[in-house]
């Protein structure tokens, strides 16, 4: 279900870089976080939660660490109007990360995850038993250069005006 998009301000950003910078911390640490009432931070936060801006209390898991040592992204080229049957396919695959309708060259980008090349392999097969799949094309990573972030794009959004709290008001953060 798409999200309506919601104008964050610098308390919001702040709340979100407190949130991203101490992961385990409660309501009342990131009001003193952020040097705003807990009622508002609590507030924003549940604002924030509504509007799909912050979209899940998950750990982030390195699947590398936890075993899965391998991994690759695969591009796939669907048959006409195969997109829910794919996606059916997919997730019903362990070993398919994530997975991205795309434009371009390819119907669908995913990133899988193995424990070996042998794990690896078993995963692309599963992928190309999918009646949906005309053809794949994987590509191992070797490295993460820049691992995923949020926070830096965030920062790139026109402030959708001043916050109407003190310490934001008057410019003291």
């Amino acid at each position: 279900m798409p999200h309506i998009s919601a104008k964050l301000d610098e308390l919001d950003l702040a709340i979100l870089t407190a949130m991203h910078e101490h992961q385990k911390a409660g309501i009342l640490e990131l009001s003193r976080r952020t040097r705003v009432a807990r009622a508002t931070v609590q507030a924003r936060i549940a604002r924030m939660e509504q509007a799909g801006v912050i979209a899940s209390y998950d750990p982030q898991i390195d699947v590398t660490a936890a075993g899965f040592e391998v991994q690759a992204f695969v591009s796939l080229e669907i048959a006409q109007g195969a997109l829910d049957a794919v996606t059916t396919d997919l997730a019903a695959i362990p070993g398919v990360v994530e997975a991205y309708a795309t434009t371009g060259s390819s119907d669908v980008l995913c990133r899988i995850g193995a424990d070996s090349h042998t794990g690896l392999q078993a995963v692309l097969l599963s992928i190309d038993r999918s009646s949906a799949v005309v053809r794949s094309h994987s590509v191992i990573v070797l490295s993460t250069v820049v691992p995923r972030r949020t926070l830096p794009l965030l920062h790139t959004l026109d402030r959708a005006g001043t916050s109407k709290a003190p310490a934001y008001r008057t410019g003291s953060h």
